[in-house]
């Protein structure tokens, strides 16, 4: 008898020291509301270190760790370590990516009307860009439905720069893109622009761009002013052509399953972060296009400023594909779009 109890008295003292260190050191409990638990956050994304997404990510990483005092971190994956922008998307889809970047009409690949806000001069700027996105019935069915199909839910959108042409020759008028050869990225709406403007579409990946228009391997490339500056083209190509043909923006893309994880309070804090984030992301971008012209003209740079209408009605001989696509519903929904900012 004395030895049962002996033993009972041991094993109550080991419960009772369990339980003790397990109240000071539990740092991974299954209650939402539990101020002890901690989360790590993925972010992948194609841009670089240097660039102005990341720089944007960055500060978003450091925000919620300062606030959350440590229990909400993200960890950034730059430079397409997890793959192009698709791979990303669809590891989000699958939940083992929890954040990643994509413009709107990257979603075409899975929900061919999103690729309607890709389509060169469909949008003017930014502003209008948000207000296709964020007050049509177009662009909020399309959240619903990227978020209720794919798991990905739009935490705010940024502005990710206006696409322009730089070349070897100079582009004045509609007439000087034929026969270019012009680097674009293979998604089509670009392709469609080169096509469409008369000149010959060269997709080519991104890091080979820099030696092919140093070796004159293609003729010219468009992107953002951001991306010829961080990329130096503008070291390479004498000339650069405000052809104002694509507004990228990049949606901060959360997987709603982990969004739906966290606790009210670091989403609280996850959310603000993002908004802050965004408004950093866009001003890099603004503040850069309003002083890189002078930059690269200062670098040597002749820049022009052609006649848009006839690019406009070039690339707009290319609208019916996607709107064959889309189904019956495509016109409207390209109305839409175009009528946001009126």
């Amino acid at each position: 008898m004395k030895k049962g109890l002996a033993k009972f008295g041991a094993s109550l003292v080991l419960l009772l020291g369990l339980a003790a260190c397990s109240d000071e050191g539990d740092s991974g409990s299954t209650s939402k509301g539990d101020a002890k638990e901690s989360y790590e956050l993925k972010f992948g994304m194609v841009a670089g270190n240097q660039q102005n997404e990341y720089k944007a990510a960055e500060k978003l990483a450091e925000y919620v760790d300062k606030e959350s005092d440590g229990r909400l971190t993200i960890k950034l994956f730059p430079n397409s370590q997890l793959g192009d922008d698709r791979a990303m998307l669809e590891q989000v889809q699958a939940g083992s990516l929890d954040l990643t970047f994509a413009e709107t009409g990257r979603f075409g690949t899975w929900v061919p009307r999103a690729s309607l806000m890709n389509l060169p001069y469909i949008v003017d700027d930014f502003d209008h860009a948000l207000q296709a996105v964020y007050e049509t019935e177009y662009g909020k069915d399309l959240q619903e439905e990227i978020l209720t199909d794919y798991n990905w839910k739009i935490m705010k959108t940024a502005y990710n720069g206006t696409r322009q042409t730089t070349s070897n020759r100079a582009i004045e008028s509609l007439e000087d893109m034929k026969g270019l050869k012009l680097r674009v990225p293979e998604v089509d709406t670009l392709l469609d622009y080169a096509k469409y403007t008369g000149a010959s579409p060269t997709p080519m990946a991104f890091t080979e761009v820099y030696l092919a228009l140093q070796t004159n391997a293609v003729d010219a490339q468009e992107n953002p002013l951001s991306t010829i500056n961080a990329q130096k083209f503008y070291e390479v190509q004498e000339y650069l052509a405000l052809t104002n043909h694509a507004v990228n923006d990049a949606n901060y893309v959360m997987s709603n399953k982990k969004w739906e994880s966290l606790p009210e309070d670091l989403q609280s804090i996850l959310e603000k972060g993002i908004e802050e984030a965004a408004e950093y992301h866009t001003s890099l971008f603004m503040d850069e296009e309003e002083t890189l012209v002078s930059k690269f003209e200062d670098a040597g740079v002749t820049v022009t400023k052609p006649d848009l209408e006839p690019f406009k009605k070039a690339v707009a001989e290319a609208y019916p594909n996607y709107l064959k696509a889309i189904g019956d519903e495509g016109e409207q929904y390209l109305q839409q779009i175009q009528d946001a900012n009126k």
